[in-house]
């Protein structure tokens, strides 16, 4: 049996320091954007944007594409470095280092190091501008534009291959443990994780934060464990529905917890 811990076990990390830094960053990220929130609508047209992008990648050109993409990755790194030094030259290291990196040291380590700290930054900047709404609306939508770009069109395999040509950040490859193997994550299912971790955290507390990154974190494992031995991924798999299902099960899971703790309650104290 084909088993792997290894991813399961990186994307809980990520959560946890994306929820980390949120409670961290959450009012600074909050005065930059002047206290402005996504609205459901907002996260319509967001996920038209990113089904849209993910189209367009192929089309192209692959110097244009690197140059727009290094831009954005440089000034994510630096917005999200300066949150937390609150000094320009400071800040001005890590997208320094990235650029570096890229064009002289670029390997493994740095290819998946820079990739998660994309993810990460994206998190917690999603994780304050989204309402407790805008992530359902966003996390559904997402789900469903996944598995069209994913099954249908193809599009998400060609724009992988065009990242994975360029060297581009937009997805972690990691070796599986303890199969022998490799494993790939889009930059956008790792942003995903985290933003519903810290909106888990945000809306119910920070101990059903842990307790359902911890649960997210095990149907991913199991999820992924019935596709690796069990469905045929030759064009790949939409992750968003194997996070999402993780979600949804933290929730089912809380609901009835405390459906349960109620009728106790209600039967100790004599009122039906």
């Amino acid at each position: 049996m084909i088993v792997d811990v290894f991813l399961p076990s990186v994307l809980f990390l990520i959560a946890m320091i994306a929820i980390f830094l949120y409670s961290r960053l959450d009012k600074k990220v909050n005065y930059l954007v002047g206290g402005k929130e996504l609205r459901p609508k907002h996260a319509i047209l967001l996920v038209a944007a990113i089904g849209t992008m993910v189209t367009v990648i192929i089309a192209i050109p692959q110097h244009a594409l690197l140059g727009l993409f290094l831009f954005a990755y440089t000034a994510i790194l630096f917005l999200f470095t300066y949150l937390i030094v609150s000094k320009w030259y400071l800040a001005a290291v890590p997208a320094v280092l990235f650029i570096l990196s890229f064009f002289y040291f670029w390997n493994i380590y740095t290819f998946n190091l820079f990739a998660i700290l994309f993810g990460i930054a994206i998190a917690v900047y999603m994780g304050v501008l989204f309402t407790w709404k805008t992530t359902v609306a966003f996390a559904a939508l997402v789900t469903i534009m996944d598995i069209i770009q994913v099954l249908i069109t193809g599009h998400m395999e060609g724009a992988f291959e065009t990242a994975q040509k360029l060297g581009i950040p937009a997805f972690i490859k990691l070796p599986t443990f303890p199969t022998m193997g490799t494993t790939y994550l889009g930059l956008g299912d790792i942003f995903l994780f985290g933003l519903l971790s810290i909106q888990n955290t945000r809306k119910y507390g920070k101990k059903f934060g842990l307790n359902s990154t911890i649960l997210m974190t095990i149907v991913y494992l199991l999820l992924q464990t019935v596709l690796l031995n069990y469905v045929p991924l030759t064009n790949g798999f939409p992750a968003t529905v194997l996070v999402v299902s993780g979600w949804l099960t933290s929730l089912a899971a809380r609901y009835i917890y405390n459906s349960f703790i109620s009728k106790k309650e209600k039967v100790t104290t004599g009122v039906i």
